[in-house]
C-alpha cells in the first residue's frame, strides 16, 4: 500500500466503475501485475477489490482474476508463500492486518483465500506474450529500468493488453511519455491512465 493516494483512487473511482461494467455483462475483472516482485502489490489489489465488492449490492457475485508475474523465480516463490515481515504494519492498516493476515513466524501470512485469488508465474514482459482482455494492468517502477526503446515498445503492448476503457497503473517516476494517444490520465499528474480507444495503435504490436 505504498503511495496511499493511488490506492484510494483505485478504491473510490477506478474499481467501482470497472465493476459496474463487468456486472453488466457478467464477466470477471481481469488484472495483470507485471514485475510483481514478492507479491505485495498483487495482494494489495486483491484486498482493495474485496473491500469495494463488499460495499456494492450483490458484490459477493463479483470476482477478480489477478495474474502476477516476474522474471525472478525466487521472487515469484516468495510471492506465492505470502509471508511478510512485521514491519508491514507501518503501511497496512490494523483493520486489514486483522482481516487479511494471520501472525506467523514473527511476521504476517496472507490469508489462504486471498492467496488463491492471485496466479503467480515467471514471465518476461519483453519476450513472452502478454496477458490480454485486461481491466487493470499495473506496471509500477519497472519501466524505469528499461531504455527508451523498450519503453516505447511496451506502451503499445499494454494498450493491446487492456480492454477498451481499461486502466494502466504506473509508478511515481513513470509516465506514458509521448504515447498520450494511447492513454489518458484520470486527472492531471495521476499515474492512473484510462486506455484510449485507439485501435489503430495496436496494429504495431509485434510478438
Amino acid at each position: 500500500f505504498r503511495d496511499p493516494p493511488v490506492w484510494q483512487e483505485l478504491k473510490d473511482t477506478v474499481l467501482p466503475e470497472l465493476l459496474a461494467r463487468r456486472a453488466a455483462d457478467g464477466t470477471p475483472l481481469r488484472a495483470w501485475v507485471a514485475g510483481c516482485s514478492t507479491g505485495e502489490e498483487a495482494y494489495s489489489l486483491a484486498m482493495v477489490f474485496g473491500e469495494v465488492a463488499e460495499s456494492l449490492p450483490g458484490g459477493g457475485d463479483l470476482s477478480l482474476q489477478i495474474f502476477a508475474t516476474d522474471l525472478n523465480a525466487d521472487a515469484v516463490a516468495a510471492a506465492r508463500r505470502g509471508h511478510y515481515a512485521a514491519k508491514i504494519a507501518a503501511e497496512v492498516s490494523a483493520e486489514r492486518l486483522e482481516k487479511f493476515f494471520s501472525p506467523h513466524e514473527g511476521g504476517y501470512l496472507i490469508d489462504k483465500h486471498l492467496r488463491e485469488r492471485v496466479l503467480f508465474a515467471q514471465h518476461d514482459v519483453i519476450l513472452d506474450p502478454p496477458f490480454t482482455r485486461l481491466d487493470v494492468l499495473s506496471c509500477r517502477n519497472l519501466m524505469i529500468y528499461f531504455n527508451a526503446s523498450l519503453q516505447r515498445r511496451l506502451l503499445p503492448l499494454f494498450h493491446y493488453s487492456l480492454r477498451p476503457g481499461g486502466v494502466l497503473l504506473l509508478g511515481g517516476s513513470e509516465t506514458v511519455g509521448r504515447q498520450q494517444a494511447l492513454f489518458a490520465p484520470l486527472r492531471p499528474g495521476s499515474r492512473l491512465y484510462w486506455r484510449s480507444d485507439n485501435g489503430a495503435a495496436t496494429a504495431a504490436v509485434d510478438f
